[in-house]
């Protein structure tokens, strides 16, 4: 039997610039891309609607067709990936096994049983660094320990950014310094070496308990001017300002170094968000508890409301202030809230409604398209004061100044809320005013014990 390698696809759903696929396609053996519908995750999802799986379902079907040239397809299994693994390692004869890196804590716990199940068999299990542009361990103090403020961490990440710079050719053949580390692994160059076999049969998204769904992806190419204009539009939601590329890093379907370098060339301030995404990363990965705790402890003391009736106006759209209900009824129609939308939202739920923010971020993780588990508990642990950057308890957005500054005509509201201004819209569900005291008053109880 033809020994040969596999590629295990993940989040990174491309096959350009790829730095996984390209160790593997230039090892030297025959390589059989695979990708694993994990049930242990799409068995915890609620909705069967799910927008998130019709689009790595359609974009594998994409791959399949390029791999199709090359004389090559992606195996495609469903089910638990210890158990696929064994299967497989009695169908094929594998020499090594490629993937790139994923810090999530499941994963780490999921690659961890592959690893040791894999050399078991005397399996190779090579893993690399793809999903951001500097990971876990390289970001560090001078004393070895990793940032946990945002604004260290972010001068250091471009110190070391430009530390190695080599020469490369432009867009317009012209040579220029570019940072080693957003330099691309050219993995289609290698495209000849993909395992030869006819088209496999690929499983039907009903087959697997799911249905499709038409809610909108946004493209995976943005113009330049968007990016160059980045940090004058982005804080305004009524306007197309931001790039909208959240689901494709979240799946991989775009390169972060080539997007990086692009922004290192259009918009510091879009580079700054690439580092926040990194920086979020770089907490999972070293303190994992934030996945269900505070990062500050202190802050699990809080003694949260969590009235469900106030919980559900909030998830429905229905508090009264229209920046947030505008921002939770886009969220519920497309799968995406603007950014500024986001923080309003999270602040007004755990400051002035008291819920646990635990409670906002499963919500945003159920309905998010782009939703990311480190940038996600970041966000959301930001809000509540609890994170690493976190705002101080005591700054709570006032919702109806950041209309006034960031919608002064509700064009973004109106757009949302077609019953804004008549007698159909609510009331207000708490004073804010009031709720601010309330706050203040639960925090400084928690934190002074």
């Amino acid at each position: 039997m033809e020994k040969i390698a596999i590629f295990w696809f993940r989040r990174d759903l491309r096959l350009q610039d790829n730095a996984g696929l390209y160790h593997a396609l230039r090892s030297g053996l025959p390589v059989l891309p695979l990708f694993i519908f994990d049930t242990n995750i799409l068995d915890k999802l609620e909705s069967k609607l799910d927008a998130r799986v019709t689009f790595i379902y359609d974009t594998l079907r994409a791959l399949q067709q390029e791999l199709a040239m090359h004389g090559s397809a992606m195996l495609v299994e469903y089910g638990d990936p210890q158990q696929i693994w064994i299967q497989l390692l009695k169908k094929y004869s594998i020499a090594a096994v490629y993937t790139n890196h994923d810090f999530e804590p499941y994963a780490i716990q999921r690659d961890e049983a592959v690893r040791q199940l894999l050399q078991a068999s005397g399996v190779a299990f090579h893993t690399f660094k793809d999903h951001v542009i500097f990971e876990k361990d390289e970001v560090l103090k001078e004393d070895g320990r990793p940032y946990t403020v945002f604004t260290p961490y972010s001068r250091k990440w471009r110190s070391l950014l430009m530390s190695k710079v080599v020469n490369r050719v432009n867009d317009n053949g012209q040579i220029e310094s570019q940072s080693y580390y957003l330099q691309s692994y050219p993995s289609e160059q290698y495209a000849a070496h993909f395992y030869k076999t006819p088209p496999l049969p690929m499983r039907t998204l009903a087959s697997m308990g799911f249905e499709r769904t038409d809610l909108h992806i946004p493209p995976r190419t943005v113009g330049q001017s968007r990016i160059k204009n980045y940090d004058k539009t982005r804080d305004i939601p009524a306007i197309e300002g931001t790039s909208r590329l959240g689901i494709h890093f979240r799946f991989g379907t775009i390169s972060i170094r080539q997007k990086a370098w692009r922004a290192q060339q259009l918009n510091d301030v879009f580079l700054s968000e690439l580092i926040w995404r990194d920086f979020y990363a770089m907490i999972l990965a070293h303190f994992p508890h934030v996945a269900g705790s505070a990062f500050r402890p202190e802050y699990d003391r809080i003694a949260w409301r969590n009235d469900e009736h106030d919980f559900q106006r909030w998830c429905m759209g229905t508090t009264g202030y229209p920046l947030v209900d505008a921002g939770m009824h886009e969220l519920n129609a497309t799968g995406y809230m603007h950014n500024r939308g986001r923080m309003v939202t999270a602040s007004f739920l755990t400051k002035h409604l008291l819920i646990d923010w635990r409670l906002g971020e499963a919500y945003f993780a159920a309905k998010l398209l782009d939703f990311d588990l480190a940038s996600n508990n970041g966000g959301w642990q930001w809000a509540a004061g609890s994170g690493t950057d976190a705002a101080p308890y005591f700054r709570i957005f006032n919702p109806t100044a950041q209309q006034e500054k960031f919608d002064p005509q509700a064009t973004y509201i109106k757009r949302w809320i077609p019953e804004y201004g008549t007698s159909a819209y609510p009331t207000p569900i708490v004073d804010h005013k009031m709720a601010r005291e309330r706050c203040l008053a639960a925090y400084k109880i928690a934190l002074s014990r």
